[in-house]
C-alpha cells in the first residue's frame, strides 16, 4: 500500500474517532446547563443588559485621550484639530459611559429587588457630571505626575512618565473611577481599577480616599484597601500594603463599610515591602516606614520606622566556614 493511501485510511479513522467524541457533547452541554441552576453556581443569565468589562477598558482608553490630549489618541493632536479631537473623545466617552453606568444600576436593582432609581435618566447625567469634573481630576493628577518626576531621578522628562510609568496609569484610573464611586455608581469603578491592577500589578480600590501629588514607584505588589486614607506629597514603593487586619471567619457583612485601613498623613514615605494595617493606625505626617516593617499601630508624626538591621553571614566557596564583616 502506497504512502498516500495510508495517510488517506488514517485520516479516516482520526476522523471517524472524533465525530464519535462529538457525539458526547450534547449531553455534557446539558449537565453544565442544569448545573446553572444549582444553589452554588454563580450565574449572570438574565434578559436585562449587564455591564460590559470589554466597553469599561475601552472608555478607560478613551478617557485617557481627555486626561493626556496628545498622548494616546489614534491621531496626532495640533491646535488646529484640538477642538474636534477633543469633542470626539468626549462624546465618544458619553455615549459608552451613560450606556455603562445605565446597566449597572439597572443589574443593582434587578439583583438586589431594589426600587426602580430611573437608571436611564442617572446614567446620562452621571456620565456629563464625570466629562464636567475631568479638569479637576486632571489638576490633581498633574501634581501626581510631578511628584513621580520630583522623586525618581531616573525619569527624564513628564512625557517619559506619562507614557510608561505603571504607577500614573493606575493613578490616573483610579482618580477617575473614585469620582465614579463617590456619585454612587455601582461596579463600574472596581471594574476600572481591577483592570490597571491586571496591568500594572498596583491594586487600589476605588473607595479610597487620595489627596494631591502622590507618588507609586515601580508599584508592583502594592495594595491599597477601600477605607484608607492618604494626605498630601506622599510616596510609596513596590510592595507596600496598606491593608485590614483579619477578620473573624464569616464577618464580611458585619464589617462591610466600617474603617478597616490605615491613615497616611502628610509627606510621607513608605519604602517597598513595608505592610501597615488597621483602621486605628495612622502614620503622623513627614514619617517614614523603611522596607519590610510590620505596623499595626500609629507612629507619631516626624518619626522613622526601620528594621533592625539583620545578621549577614558570608561563605566562601567551598567552605562551610563564615565571617561576619
Amino acid at each position: 500500500m502506497s504512502t498516500d493511501a495510508t495517510k488517506q485510511d488514517t485520516c479516516k479513522i482520526g476522523a471517524t474517532e472524533l465525530s464519535g467524541y462529538r457525539t458526547r457533547l450534547p449531553t455534557i452541554t446539558e449537565s453544565i446547563i442544569a448545573s446553572c441552576s444549582e444553589h452554588d453556581c454563580q450565574t449572570l443569565i438574565d434578559y436585562e443588559p449587564f455591564p460590559s468589562r470589554p466597553v469599561v477598558v475601552e472608555i478607560i482608553a478613551r478617557i485617557r485621550e481627555l486626561l493626556f490630549p496628545g498622548y494616546f489618541g489614534r491621531e496626532k493632536i495640533d491646535p488646529v484639530t484640538l477642538r474636534y479631537s477633543m469633542g470626539q473623545a468626549a462624546t465618544g466617552v458619553f455615549d459608552r459611559l451613560a450606556e455603562q453606568i445605565c446597566r449597572s444600576i439597572r443589574h443593582e436593582c434587578y439583583r438586589y429587588e431594589q426600587p426602580c432609581t430611573d437608571c436611564e435618566n442617572r446614567g446620562h447625567e452621571l456620565a456629563l457630571q464625570l466629562l464636567q469634573d475631568i479638569p479637576a481630576i486632571r489638576k490633581i493628577l498633574s501634581t501626581d505626575v510631578r511628584a513621580t518626576y520630583d522623586g525618581d531621578p531616573a525619569a527624564r522628562s513628564y512625557d517619559e512618565i506619562i507614557f510608561s510609568y505603571p504607577g500614573i496609569y493606575a493613578i490616573a484610573i483610579y482618580r477617575v473611577a473614585h469620582r465614579l464611586f463617590e456619585l454612587g455608581v455601582p461596579l463600574l469603578p472596581r471594574i476600572m481599577t481591577e483592570h490597571a491592577h491586571s496591568l500594572t500589578g498596583i491594586d487600589i480600590h476605588p473607595g479610597a480616599e487620595i489627596d494631591e501629588s502622590f507618588a507609586i514607584d515601580h508599584g508592583t505588589g502594592v495594595v491599597i484597601g477601600e477605607t484608607t486614607r492618604i494626605g498630601k506629597n506622599v510616596r510609596i514603593y513596590q510592595g507596600v500594603t496598606l491593608g485590614a487586619l483579619s477578620l473573624p471567619k464569616n464577618a464580611g457583612e458585619q464589617y462591610r463599610g466600617r474603617k478597616r485601613h490605615p491613615d497616611i498623613e502628610d509627606d510621607v514615605i513608605i519604602y517597598s515591602g513595608a505592610t501597615i494595617l488597621g483602621g486605628d493606625t495612622v502614620i503622623g505626617a513627614r514619617s517614614v516606614i523603611g522596607g519590610n516593617v510590620w505596623i499595626t499601630a500609629s507612629v507619631p508624626p516626624d518619626t522613622m520606622v526601620v528594621m533592625e538591621t539583620p545578621r549577614l553571614i558570608y561563605k566562601t566557596q567551598g567552605s562551610p566556614e563564615h565571617f561576619e564583616p
